[in-house]
């Protein structure tokens, strides 16, 4: 006979047919869930008040306020594992989103729950709980799980309002999605002249590789960033995985001299450095010359290994113990960039940017290295970087983005380059360790955006283009300032993709972007959209796009 000896498991507390659940989750690091905390707060008296005033439902909080700890959030894969155990698998669930989020605290247990689930976020630069949501969204579709997704500024417009009241009285929330044009595989394009140069790309992707070498994966809790690895494979992007240990040991190798005449090499080209003498808030000489080592050591790996692409996970535990990534992940990218001494002599790869797949994310890594590609058969420049969806709002009559990486991108995406670049200390709440952010704002220009992400084994990629924008000092500020000030800002208009759009459709808080020329920008992204459909990408067309190819 065999005996069971499991722990008990929780009791549901059965949920009134006026009641609606509500679970909040955000980042793993405590001092950010503190400083987050009156924000959180403020948005749920907003949803309690309209829920109860306008609807006549009552909110239940599924976990309590942690006094001890200063906040409310869920903060662990176990802790949201726990909450979930008991909580009644068909009770309406809404999550609550005003900070960033690590989704792998909660999606393993919303991806077990059947009743209906609504992931709401407040519509801010600040606290930026989009971006959480569009993670979490990316993140469930990768686990084939249904959601509902709703945003607003103030929790009182009629959008959010009429949103909320349909969820309630169905359990689901569906939105125009019509700007996505699906992209058959015997698409014509594929017969023009820049499709058969696309095909050609994508058919050397195939024969020869793409390797793209991660130390370590797994960034923030994005499981939407972490891809099965036959769907890297499928496409001719594998992956080489690299131990941030071993970074560590290389960047150990990497001489003072070295690492000075690498800062001096920026300063002398313009950039400048906020330094100060505080290790713990300010930034330090110190910590930039650490930075610069990493840069050498990320260089040498990818020569040793003889990748198309490298990327540095730093989260959680690296953060702990050296400089943030951001200076070298920028630099690296960069086509004018620090000659860096080979192991066997030589510079690596003068004059070209070595992608960077910034926090490791493979929905990143693909467009990325497949725009690289393309844009250096091309002869055209081909420097790409990730930005968060982080803000938006309007501008002279029309939504203008705020697309802003936590850090670095490459100097040719900054306005002025490297002279156009500050270096920054990472704030300490989330860098213990400093470290420079290469910030700035980001050039005018053409763009090419892309998105991939994973269904089953399949790899999806949205596609499209847009331009980014140059704004006045004061509007430049305003938005810098309502964000991380610390960081670089991209300006842009999606060509026929608007906010809302965006919002509902998108399946990551991150996009891809490179800067094309104007006069090729039609024909590079059919190009692109051709190499994507050879590689056996499921492609769809966004915007504006899917009308001229």
């Amino acid at each position: 006979m065999l005996t069971l000896r499991l722990p008990a498991s929780p009791v549901p507390t059965p949920v009134r047919p006026d009641e609606v659940l509500l679970v909040t989750n955000a980042d793993l690091r405590e001092p950010a869930n503190r400083t987050c905390w009156p924000v959180q707060e403020k948005y749920e008296a907003r949803l309690t008040a309209a829920l109860q005033q306008r609807f006549g439902r009552q909110v239940r909080r599924a976990h309590p306020v942690k006094t001890e700890a200063g906040h409310g959030f869920i903060a662990s894969q176990r802790e949201g594992s726990d909450v979930f155990a008991g909580i009644d698998p068909e009770a309406p669930v809404i999550v609550l989103l005003t900070a960033w989020q690590y989704s792998h605290h909660l999606a393993p247990s919303l991806a077990h729950h059947r009743g209906p689930i609504l992931l709401l976020a407040n519509f801010d630069g600040t606290w930026p709980g989009l971006v959480g949501m569009l993670c979490m969204a990316g993140t469930l579709t990768s686990l084939g799980k249904p959601c509902s997704r709703l945003w607003s500024v103030e929790f009182d417009d009629d959008a959010f309002l009429a949103g909320l009241d349909t969820w309630l009285a169905t359990g689901r929330l569906e939105h125009d999605l019509s700007y996505l044009t699906p992209i058959d595989a015997t698409h014509p394009l594929l017969a023009t002249e820049a499709g058969q140069a696309g095909k050609q790309v994508g058919e050397w992707i195939l024969r020869h590789k793409e390797i793209i070498g991660l130390f370590d994966t797994f960034c923030m809790g994005m499981i939407n960033g972490v891809f099965p690895q036959k769907a890297l494979v499928d496409i001719g992007i594998p992956m080489e995985g690299l131990s941030q240990s071993a970074l560590l040991v290389e960047m150990a190798k990497v001489p003072a001299e070295l690492r000075e005449a690498c800062l001096a090499w920026y300063e002398a080209r313009g950039m400048r450095f906020t330094f100060g003498t505080d290790s713990a808030t300010e930034l330090t000489r110190e910590q930039v010359l650490e930075q610069c080592a990493m840069l050498i050591a990320m260089a040498r790996t990818a020569e040793r290994f003889g990748l198309s692409a490298i990327g540095v996970q730093y989260q959680q535990g690296l953060a702990q113990s050296c400089a943030a990534s951001d200076f070298a992940e920028g630099a690296i990218g960069s086509s004018e960039r620090f000659p860096i001494p080979g192991e066997n002599g030589g510079v690596i790869r003068p004059g070209a940017p070595i992608p960077c797949i910034n926090e490791v994310d493979m929905g990143h890594a693909i467009p990325a290295v497949m725009m690289w590609r393309l844009l250096t058969s091309l002869g055209l420049p081909a420097e790409t970087t990730l930005h968060d969806i982080r803000w938006g709002s309007e501008y002279e009559g029309e939504f203008v983005w705020d697309f802003e990486i936590s850090g670095a991108v490459p100097f040719e995406h900054l306005k002025g380059g490297i002279a156009g670049a500050t270096g920054y200390r990472q704030p300490p709440m989330y860098f213990p360790k400093g470290g420079a952010t290469i910030a700035g704002q980001g050039k005018a220009g053409r763009l090419l955006w892309a998105r991939a992400h994973y269904q089953g084994t399949g790899v999806v990629m949205h596609v499209g283009t847009g331009h980014a924008i140059e704004l006045p000092e004061a509007e430049f500020e305003r938005r810098r300032a309502a964000t991380t000030a610390e960081w670089p800002l991209l300006n842009a208009v999606l060509d026929g993709v608007g906010r809302d759009q965006l919002m509902a459709g998108h399946e990551s808080n991150h996009i891809t972007i490179a800067y094309v020329p104007e006069a090729q920008l039609h024909d590079v992204t059919r190009a692109f959209i051709a190499q994507a459909l050879t590689q056996g990408i499921t492609v769809f067309a966004a915007g504006e796009v899917a009308g001229w190819l």
